[in-house]
């Protein structure tokens, strides 16, 4: 199965779906991991708050697969967006997983109440110039603080990761994010603990494809433009989940879609503007 690659604002690429890790630590974390690399996922997401760097970079390594053929992410903790714990917690991950460099090291949550973001932002530039990272991304930002970022360091990340599923599609983010070259992805694609999967406009567009409805939930991400990270410790739905470039969304499934989007479509009520995780 091949999984198709977009390339990024730096001229690295990356695959179109990513294997979520949350929540997959220890021994069995590591098998979960392990088979999704086995079963052809590329791109690996991780945390210093998930706890799993060191899970993730065992599966690489009993996995069989080549470093380089990987993608592997992980991202900044809030409470070490100070510039030299920022740099010293980037060279822990690396300690962590036993890795020589990530691919994608993501500066986690904005925090804007404690307004570090921009100094652990110049942290990951240095950290990247020191060969650490491969590609440098955020997640949760807003474009206010995208723009500090850009005025401030003249960097602007190569990817924003945010909570985008079709209870809350983000049109006016992904909209930002397009116009400025930086490519959205999208945690809890599946809509985490909410009944999306059981929603009928999408079990109708999959009874007639004849695909599941995390399937055709999956596609219509791809569809925007955005990178999906589901996650699964079931092997036969990692396979499943990654199964969606071999069919299309007509333009009516699509629109179908577009109405399932509420204005309190967040699952958790994370905003942003004010929400902060140490």
């Amino acid at each position: 199965m091949t999984i198709p690659e977009i390339t990024l604002s730096d001229g690295t690429t990356f695959p179109a779906i990513t294997f979520g890790t949350y929540k997959l630590n220890g021994a069995a974390g590591v098998k979960s991991i392990k088979s999704a690399i086995e079963v052809g996922y590329d791109a690996l997401d991780s945390a210093f708050n998930y706890e799993n760097e060191g899970a993730v970079g065992r599966a690489v390594r009993e996995s069989g697969r080549s470093r380089e053929a990987l993608r592997i992410a992980s991202k900044l903790p809030g409470r070490h967006h100070a510039y030299d714990e920022a740099l010293a917690t980037i060279e822990e991950s690396l300690y962590r997983a036993q890795l020589d460099y990530y691919d994608l090291y993501y500066i986690h949550w904005p925090n804007p109440k404690e307004n570090r973001y921009v100094e652990a932002w110049t942290a990951l530039i240095e950290a990247q110039k020191r060969g650490y990272i491969r590609s440098i991304a955020v997640c949760n930002f807003l474009p206010e603080h995208l723009e500090r970022l850009k005025s401030e360091t003249g960097v602007l990340p190569t990817i924003n990761q945010i909570e985008l599923h079709p209870y809350f599609p983000q049109d006016a983010m992904r909209k930002w994010n397009k116009e400025h070259g930086i490519v959205t992805q999208s945690w809890s694609p599946l809509g985490r603990a909410n009944d999306l999967l059981t929603n009928p406009v999408p079990e109708k567009i999959a009874k007639r494809l004849g695909k599941e409805v995390g399937q055709v939930i999956l596609r219509w991400h791809h569809q925007l433009g955005c990178v999906p990270i589901p996650k699964s410790s079931h092997r036969e739905r990692q396979i499943e989940n990654m199964s969606i470039f071999d069919f299309s969304l007509t333009d009516e499934d699509m629109a179908a879609m577009a109405t399932l989007a509420r204005p309190d479509g967040r699952t958790k009520n994370q905003d942003p503007a004010v929400y902060e995780e140490f």
